[in-house]
């Protein structure tokens, strides 16, 4: 197979697009994706697990609207929120690392 000059790695676009590791904005960018990762996290295992926004609410004692505020990253999370919604509304295991 052969490579383009023109292709790049997802790295090398983000490098020359938000900005290398470090600066403020990439570091943003960084912070900001995780949270975006989090939100896709609960709502695959949710869809996962076969239920509904609705019905994770009920079971986190929650609303509907708030479920969807997280999948979406469109509403910051309070930790003893996030368990309740991993543990009660999912039924799962929240694991968490600090990386460096």
């Amino acid at each position: 197979m052969k490579k383009s000059k023109n292709l790049t790695s997802l790295d090398q676009f983000i490098d020359k697009e938000i900005g290398v590791k470090g600066t403020k904005r990439r570091d943003k960018f960084e912070t900001d994706y995780e949270a975006f990762k989090l939100g896709v996290l609960i709502q695959q295992a949710r869809q996962e697990k076969g239920l509904t926004q609705q019905e994770v609410a009920d079971h986190a004692g929650t609303n509907k609207s708030y479920i969807s505020k997280v999948e979406k990253d469109l509403k910051d999370i309070r930790f003893s929120t996030l368990q309740r919604i991993i543990h009660l509304g999912l039924g799962a295991h929240l694991e968490i690392a600090i990386k460096f």
